[in-house]
């Protein structure tokens, strides 16, 4: 009677002790680390092309799985407030008002910028005038009577440019007419170049990186040159003239990291920063928070020396 009472016991002893093992174990495969793990990331709509292309390099050098959820800049920082631990990159950095809500909430956000990029107007080729003056954008958007303008197409209501245009117009609610938005930046990419006389206004990095479909609307677009509120010159929003600070709709790009351990973030964050994903940001055609070095290899022989 003893033997069978104890066999039982200490087969049941054995058996915990094995699932115990395997949780452990399987704990430790999916513990998140810098390099390591499956994150959730919101980003501002129009800023999808450059981290799609951040995010593919990550995955493809370390055993991360990223998610992007794309949203307008208003529902991105809604969506920060809303998840605890949350991360999103953005084309602003918090205000004073957005960080003290974390500091009520005892977290300090890790806010890291990687980039510039820039607002830029577009028309379809059958609108031959590719010059527009900032100035009379902002009056458009003060609800005045620009003879140039038809129209401004936005992605969104609550978008980063439309908010960005509302602050140099000084505006917070915007004009019954002359003004559409979708709901992406293709969406207005599409329209523009579809209808005439109306002035598309999107993200930089969807026009120097479009998707395969969205390619052949990109062609039918063009690129307007702008005339800043100082000087005579109209500038694009090309790479050296953001460098060089003439293009007057350039903007500093932010990763918010709120996760408050060293997680996969943080990885992220540094990656975005640091050599391999700066070099991406210059090759996309945005401008890199800092320019990536350049090595160069002398070779020679004695036989070649004069």
């Amino acid at each position: 009677m003893k033997i069978t009472f104890k066999l039982p016991a200490l087969m049941l002893l054995f058996l915990l002790l094995l699932v115990f093992s395997c949780t452990e174990k399987k704990g430790d495969k999916d513990e998140e680390t810098i390099l390591k793990g499956t994150i959730s990331i919101y980003v501002d709509e129009t800023l999808k092309p450059i981290i799609d292309d951040q995010v593919a390099v990550f995955e493809s050098k370390y055993d991360a799985k990223i998610t992007l959820l794309s949203k307008s800049e208003s529902e991105t920082i809604n969506s920060l407030f809303n998840d605890k631990g949350g991360i999103a990159i953005l084309s602003r950095n918090l205000t004073d008002q957005e960080l003290n809500v974390f500091k009520q909430r005892k977290i300090t956000p890790k806010i890291t910028p990687f980039a510039t990029d820039a607002i830029a107007f577009v028309s379809n080729k059958r609108n031959n005038d590719t010059l527009v003056a900032l100035k009379e954008v902002i009056d458009f958007m003060q609800g005045k009577d620009v003879p140039s303008i038809k129209g401004l197409v936005f992605d969104n209501l609550n978008s980063s440019t439309l908010r960005y245009l509302n602050d140099l117009a000084g505006i917070t609610a915007v004009r019954d007419n002359g003004i559409f938005s979708f709901k992406t930046n293709e969406e207005v990419i599409k329209h523009v170049s579809q209808n005439d006389g109306l002035i598309g206004v999107v993200g930089v990095n969807w026009l120097s990186q479009p998707s395969p479909v969205m390619q052949k609307f990109v062609t039918e677009l063009n690129v307007l040159h702008v005339k800043g509120l100082k000087g005579d010159s109209y500038y694009l929003p090309s790479q050296n003239d953001i460098a060089e600070k003439n293009y007057p709709l350039a903007r500093d790009l932010y990763i918010v990291n709120c996760q408050g351990f060293q997680g996969l973030g943080m990885g992220f964050a540094s990656f975005v920063a640091g050599d391999v994903g700066q070099r991406i940001i210059l090759k996309s055609g945005l401008l890199p928070i800092r320019i990536p070095g350049r090595k160069f290899i002398i070779s020679g022989t004695k036989n070649n020396q004069k």
